[in-house]
């Protein structure tokens, strides 16, 4: 998604990571262990006449131990009319007795053994106060627009609403005909049902979170883009927006080429660029990315925003973070292979600047937040949405390639994909597999950078006589110590530059280096390396 305007072992770092997911922040911890969703089929019907939907959904359960009642994530109606009532719960045309309180539908059931599989058939309707967004475009026309992340899938549909429980889904909608709808997976069937109503059927295979599973319904122009390694790519925009929409959304197409090539297959039956209605920049809900209205220009300047989200198709939707607190796995992947796209395209410059500009806003961030990148005392997750998340979880990747190699970097993002495809991981899950495609313990790396908050803050003195450069670096930050390689261009008096790179790993420390010339000046960190702040670099 995009936002407007906005020294210890693995297993330590592991065992601390999944302390994360089960701590008091975590409070899905305790279904995570009882109940797997395996599908969901919801059978929506929409209206004009007002903004009740009428919904009947069946939830398939593979239950992990004997339990008799589990919950499923439901906003009840409340005073002002806005949530669902549930109108009837049953398993094999039984009964189910349940409960229904505030956001939690409590389901009585009959003993389960471990590993059955159960159907439960839920019939409610309600107006949604938030999930489903029932509203106008910028046309003055109605749209229906699913807007989950992070948990407020619960407002309109039935379900366990964390990114931990993956399942298939499938849309059965039934809509005024005036409308087209749009859904995850593929189109199985479009039939008229009356003179005036159209069922649309979309289906999806693959397994995904509730935070990206949506529909949308709304008049579109739809224009199919081709096929990318076999995938189609589609626009749909609104009719008045055809010609600049068509254009700006095209740029998928080289987008998909270059992550199949870099990442792996692309995960998902389709692609489709959607303008819609979303509270964001963009939502890279699966198979099916909602833009903001706005983002249809006709100039073309939502390349980076296409790419941050079709790059959330593999990493946030497919390989999924298992836990909140860990969504750097998510959305500090999908700005990193943003820069990386950019690079490809318009150079190394292009990843330099943004880069910079990327870490001048971690640094501004800290000062108003000094947190970790893995905070497991955020329980309002929209707060999540944050530069720790994104431009410094792109910066520890950034680090990575560095540390790594562009070679060993790009094994292990594929190694890491390949193997949570269709999953969930923590952090200490990429560490492992970092570690084991590059052979380095990486366990100081991973700790320093995602689990302590704010970055080096460096002051550093010089000088240099003709055949040696002494350099005094001081860490000034409270509190933490890290360790890390620092580039020095050293600038001659003759024109002519050099780069050394130094290891730094106290507080203080000092370094002599061998030159060959006279000194003129020193440039810390000359490619964008480093995730630091500059306090002062003076020559004694």
């Amino acid at each position: 998604m995009k936002i407007n305007n906005l020294n210890k072992t693995w297993a330590a770092v592991f065992c601390l990571s999944f302390l994360f997911f089960s701590g008091k922040a975590q409070k899905h911890y305790d279904r995570y262990e009882t109940i797997d969703v395996l599908h969901y089929t919801f059978d929506l019907k929409l209206s004009d006449a007002s903004d009740v939907i009428e919904s009947v959904a069946d939830v398939k359960i593979r239950f992990k131990k004997g339990i008799t009642k589990f919950n499923l994530d439901l906003v009840k109606k409340d005073t002002n009319g806005k949530g669902m009532e549930v109108l009837s719960v049953t398993e094999s045309e039984n009964q189910v007795p349940f409960t229904h309180n505030d956001t939690q539908l409590v389901l009585n059931i009959n003993t389960t053994q471990p590993d059955e599989v159960r159907t439960y058939k839920i019939a409610y309707k309600g107006v949604p106060g938030d999930g489903l967004i029932i509203s106008k475009n910028k046309y003055d026309e109605r749209t229906f627009f699913g807007d989950n992340w992070p948990d407020r899938g619960k407002n309109w549909l039935p379900v366990v609403d964390h990114p931990s429980d993956k399942a298939t889904v499938e849309w059965v909608i039934t809509a005024p005909s005036h409308y087209q709808t749009i859904g995850n997976g593929v189109l199985t069937e479009k039939t008229n049902v009356s003179g005036d109503l159209t069922l649309s059927r979309w289906k999806m295979t693959d397994p995904v979170p509730t935070k990206v599973m949506v529909i949308g319904a709304s008049r579109f122009a739809v224009e199919n883009q081709g096929d990318v390694y076999g995938t189609p790519v589609s626009s749909w925009v609104y009719p008045q927006d055809r010609d600049n929409g068509f254009s700006d959304y095209a740029l998928a197409t080289p987008i998909m080429d270059y992550f199949i090539n870099h990442i792996g297959p692309y995960p998902f039956k389709k692609l489709a660029n959607v303008q819609s209605k979303t509270r964001f920049g963009g939502m890279e809900n699966a198979g099916n990315i909602f833009y903001a209205e706005n983002s249809v220009t006709g100039d073309g300047r939502s390349e980076a925003l296409i790419a941050h989200e079709i790059a959330h198709q593999w990493f946030g939707n497919s390989a999924s973070e298992k836990n909140w607190h860990h969504i750097w796995l998510s959305e500090g992947f999908a700005t990193y292979f943003t820069n990386l796209y950019l690079e490809s395209k318009y150079g190394r410059d292009e990843l330099v600047e943004k880069v910079k500009e990327q870490r001048e806003r971690i640094i501004d961030y800290a000062k108003r937040n000094f947190v970790p990148i893995v905070n497991p005392q955020i329980d309002n997750y929209m707060q999540l949405l944050n530069p720790n998340s994104y431009q410094k979880g792109g910066w520890v990747l950034h680090m990575l390639r560095r540390e790594l190699g562009d070679q060993l970097f790009w094994k292990g993002i594929r190694e890491y994909y390949k193997k949570y495809k269709y999953n969930n991981a923590l952090s200490g899950d990429l560490q492992k597999v970092m570690e084991d495609v590059s052979g380095k313990n990486l366990s100081v790396f991973f700790e320093q950078w995602l689990m302590k908050a704010g970055q080096p803050k460096l002051a550093v003195k010089w000088n240099s006589s003709r055949k040696s450069l002494k350099l005094e670096v001081n860490q000034k930050q409270e509190n933490v110590n890290y360790t890390f390689p620092l580039d020095i261009q050293i600038n001659y008096k003759d024109g002519s530059t050099v780069v050394k790179t130094v290891q730094v790993s106290d507080r203080y420390q000092k370094f002599d280096l061998p030159v060959e010339k006279q000194v003129n000046t020193i440039v810390l960190d000359p490619d964008a390396w480093l995730l630091y702040e500059l306090e002062a670099i003076n020559k004694k």
